[in-house]
């Protein structure tokens, strides 16, 4: 890569907020596709750019864990390329259905829940003109996919703008397909709230903090507050009648959902961690071999580069990896 470019520039510079402003950069999305970056490099957070390379790394994980498979690609800019975006999640979900079956020959059949499709609704036209409309039929007919092959379908959740309108999609879903999930992030202010509207019977809400630049009229600044926010809204998810999912790299707040889970009486069933792939592997086998329910979120596509900085942005350890790499080339 040239060590002039403005890709590096923002990977090299330790601020969360440039990294995460470098990740909405179309400029800096284009100028990435053509420096040689490792394939080394990305496969520590993507699974491939392929759907049979992400088919691999979901039937090896499904020894042990659930997953939850992620197309990667936001935001597009026509309807075209959100028509295209819902049929690469069909073939996805045909995909999921194939290792299915071909785990079940094998006498490895799957528990229910195991195989999942994240979806952002920005990839199916949402910020287009008439976008719910065309957002919410794509995810739709997913969802009647995802009841075909045995999968389910959680709603990812990007930045607060769209937060009503998302979550106004994932009730109509809920109507017709009542095992929908949906993510919801400590570190908007509302989120409190929006837990105890989601957790009611049959609900699967995934907690996260948030990777997106929020300004502080919405969401708070301080780590502190944001782990306080966290933990707040576990309490109100695990004492809900839903079923929580921890998405969290974090000891303190896997330490925190170990707690309420015994607080609250649950069962291992009843609740899972998620971590992404790529990050704290060791921690994941650990939690797998606890026997508590582990869900790896697999991502790949060639639209990696949002994704990918997102998860710089949140860890220095990865910032760090990421240029040792870069330099070791």
């Amino acid at each position: 890569m040239n060590k002039g470019s403005p890709l590096l520039a923002a990977l090299r510079h330790p601020a969360r907020p440039v990294l995460l402003a470098a990740s909405k950069s179309q400029r800096l999305e284009s100028l990435s596709q053509r420096f040689a970056f490792t394939r080394a490099v990305v496969s520590r957070f993507v699974a491939g750019y392929e759907l049979d390379d992400a088919l691999r790394v979901v039937a090896d994980l499904l020894g042990s864990r659930f997953v939850s498979v992620d197309h990667l690609g936001e935001n597009v800019r026509d309807r075209a390329q959100a028509e295209a975006a819902v049929q690469a999640h069909r073939d996805l979900l045909d995909g999921l259905g194939r290792v299915r079956d071909e785990l079940a020959a094998r006498g490895q059949p799957l528990p229910d829940g195991a195989l999942e499709a994240s979806i952002k609704l920005s990839a199916f036209g949402q910020l287009l003109p008439d976008g719910q409309a065309l957002a919410l039929a794509g995810a739709q007919a997913l969802c009647a996919k995802a009841d075909e092959v045995g999968a389910l379908v959680t709603v990812d959740m990007e930045d607060h703008t769209t937060t009503e309108a998302t979550l106004s999609v994932v009730r109509a879903l809920r109507s017709d397909f009542p095992w929908t999930g949906a993510v919801l992030q400590s570190y908007l202010k509302r989120t409190e709230a929006d837990c105890r509207d989601f957790a009611g019977p049959g609900s699967r809400i995934r907690l996260c903090k948030g990777a997106y630049q929020e300004p502080k009229s919405v969401a708070y600044q301080d780590k502190e507050q944001v782990d306080s926010s966290y933990k707040r809204c576990l309490a109100v998810l695990f004492e809900g009648d839903g079923y929580p999912m921890v998405a969290s790299h974090d000891p303190a707040m896997i330490a925190e959902a170990t707690r309420l889970a015994a607080a609250t009486s649950r069962v291992a069933s009843s609740y899972e961690h998620q971590m992404l792939y790529g990050v704290r592997a060791d921690e994941q086998a650990r939690l797998a071999a606890s026997r508590v329910r582990v869900r790896t979120y697999v991502p790949y596509g060639g639209r990696w580069y949002g994704y990918f900085v997102r998860r710089l942005a949140e860890r220095p350890a990865n910032l760090g990896f990421f240029l040792r790499a870069l330099a070791g080339r």
